[in-house]
């Protein structure tokens, strides 16, 4: 998949106006953010609010293209969680609205429910 993504906004975006692409894939990891075990994890997420957010940072000034994938359902260590790609002119338009795409989508759109 992130192949495939890096090859279309190669192909698609305007050579002048593309200097930087970011790309976070996030992984089930066997233990909480406090440190216990896991098995896994349960993981939905709001489709229109997703669509809305990559919508409203596309918008930016800078950047080219934004790619979201989220996996749902029950998850288990080490499976991939999200990808997220943010493809821009520079790195100060691009690095901002990457990390403010992955906190939104980790605080307001992800619904997550670690396993024991």
């Amino acid at each position: 998949m992130i192949a495939q993504w890096l090859a279309a906004v190669r192909k698609e975006a305007d050579p002048g106006e593309l200097g930087m692409i970011l790309i976070h894939n996030g992984i089930v990891r066997g233990t909480s953010k406090q440190g216990t075990p896991v098995s896994g994890m349960d993981l939905s997420y709001d489709e229109e609010k997703l669509r809305r957010l990559v919508d409203e940072q596309k918008a930016k000034d800078g950047i080219v293209d934004i790619k979201v994938w989220i996996n749902q359902g029950r998850l288990q260590v080490g499976d991939d969680i999200m990808r997220v790609l943010v493809a821009g002119r520079f790195r100060t338009d691009v690095v901002p609205v990457f990390e403010s795409l992955l906190s939104t989508i980790k605080g307001k759109i992800v619904r997550e429910r670690e396993l024991g």
